[in-house]
């Protein structure tokens, strides 16, 4: 409701044709950034896969860190609306986008390190399954993959008629 608000305001300040030429500029840019961080991420990817092929040590090449905010910086000037493409423009400044990694990064070691004792890996080993005596019984389901007949007989049931 902000952007669209912002957006009125804006266009009758300076105009309709204004707004909607910062709106097809905002898509474009948004487009640019997006497909240039898709392919430094592609030409990292790349690299690692080569690396591990060959098995030699690559070079510190730092070019495909931060991708990821730099295509969600895109998205945000791709969305129409002052507000989206302000947040999309910080992060297209190197600093900024250097601060919310670390900040996240940081962010999600804590809430890993919080998980750990019941994390989803464990959720694995713990299956277990309680009977009614307070025995804990461990095991696993296993399934066939061929169907079981049920009845024994030459094929599927006849269809039924009324």
């Amino acid at each position: 409701m902000l952007e669209i608000w912002l957006l009125t305001v804006l266009a009758g300040a300076a105009g309709g044709l204004t707004v909607f030429a910062l709106l097809v500029a905002g898509g474009l840019l948004g487009a640019v950034v997006i497909k240039r961080a898709g392919r430094r991420a592609f030409r990292g990817l790349s690299q690692t896969l080569q690396w591990q092929q060959s098995r030699t040590a690559p070079a510190e090449d730092r070019s495909g860190r931060g991708n990821g905010l730099l295509m969600l910086g895109g998205l945000l000037l791709m969305l129409p609306g002052p507000v989206s493409d302000a947040a999309g423009l910080l992060l297209l400044v190197p600093p900024v986008r250097t601060v919310l990694a670390r900040r996240a990064e940081r962010s999600l070691d804590r809430r890993m390190r919080r998980a750990a004792p019941g994390s989803l890996g464990d959720a694995f080993q713990q299956a277990r399954m309680h009977r009614p005596d307070g025995k804990v019984v461990q095991g696993e389901v296993v399934q066939d993959d061929a169907p079981r007949r049920s009845r024994p007989g030459p094929g599927p049931r006849p269809p039924l008629t009324s």
